[in-house]
């Protein structure tokens, strides 16, 4: 039986996507053209293609080379995660390949002044209020920390949560308290499509501004400015209830909020506003550059996207 004749797949702007999707315990697979999920029971799920930011392959999920080559192509980013979706093995790259962007975010990183301006916007754009003048980014560091601390504890009195202190210990996930591991599992959700996002923007994950040298610095750069007003207070607030199962209620609570404040809209166009704060010029094309032997195609998806 011949093969159905399918379009040919494109990605979509990440504003136009769901945000996350968590597979467990199946094999992701593809059956006519869209990404199908077959449980034990042979019972299948499908996803629709390229609807999907980022999906998150929990422990027991299988993936076929099928799936992978599919989500390349639509731009959907996997990421490989260990028990509650936190912790990080892999990630596939369906984004940034544009070599322009990810200059411009070194050459921003590198030079001292254009770092901390760039600093001082992420700063301002997270507690929405200017940060104190003639400060270090080690200074700004200190004093984020300290807000931080207090906002945590802020939510717990309002939540009515008991709270000690964030703690996080990947090798022990069950010994977390249940506000810590609720923390930690809104935080990776959040993270998912943060680096969906910048991967999208043709930027890279690993160059960051406040946090450096993680695979993900930028991604938590990025998170930090989004995280008090959805993630953070939706974590206390499942905290209080005390569920039996706290990392399934916060995956379907971060689903729906990212859904409701339409955050996959927000994201690039923040990532291009705090890069901007910094002064300096996207670098130009080199004089000496040729065009390529094979054109690329326009592309409906965002300007990392590949093909």
């Amino acid at each position: 039986m011949a093969e159905p004749i399918l379009p040919p797949l494109k990605p979509i702007p990440m504003k136009d996507r769901l945000s996350i999707l968590f597979i467990e315990k199946g094999n992701l697979d593809v059956l006519d053209g869209a990404f199908v999920v077959v449980d034990k029971n042979g019972v299948r799920t499908h996803i629709p293609v390229g609807g999907v930011a980022c999906l998150m392959l929990e422990p027991g999920t299988r993936v076929s080379h099928a799936a992978v080559t599919l989500a390349s192509r639509v731009g959907c980013l996997l990421v490989w995660v260990g028990d509650g979706g936190v912790r990080l093995y892999a990630s596939g790259q369906p984004g940034g390949a544009r070599a322009d962007r990810l200059l411009y975010q070194a050459s921003l990183a590198l030079d001292d002044s254009a770092r901390l301006k760039v600093v001082r916007k992420m700063y301002a754009l997270r507690f929405k209020e200017e940060p104190p003048e003639r400060r270090s980014v080690e200074q700004l560091r200190g004093i984020e920390g300290v807000r931080v601390r207090k906002m945590y504890e802020l939510l717990a009195r309002q939540y009515n949560v008991t709270w000690k202190h964030r703690s996080y210990d990947a090798t022990e996930w069950e010994s977390g308290d249940i506000p810590n591991r609720c923390l930690s599992s809104a935080t990776a959700c959040l993270y998912g499509i943060c680096e969906a996002a910048i991967l999208a923007a043709g930027y890279a994950p690993a160059v960051g501004f406040i946090h450096t040298g993680k695979p993900q610095s930028f991604v938590y750069d990025i998170a930090d400015i989004f995280k008090f007003e959805t993630v953070v207070p939706l974590a206390f607030r499942i905290a209080a209830k005390k569920p039996g199962s706290p990392e399934r209620e916060v995956r379907i609570a971060c689903r729906d909020a990212f859904r409701q404040s339409r955050i996959l809209h927000r994201v690039i166009p923040t990532i291009e506003q705090v890069l901007a704060a910094g002064g300096l010029p996207v670098p130009g094309r080199p004089d000496e550059s040729i065009e390529p032997a094979i054109p690329n195609k326009e592309s409906m998806g965002d300007a990392g996207h590949r093909g």
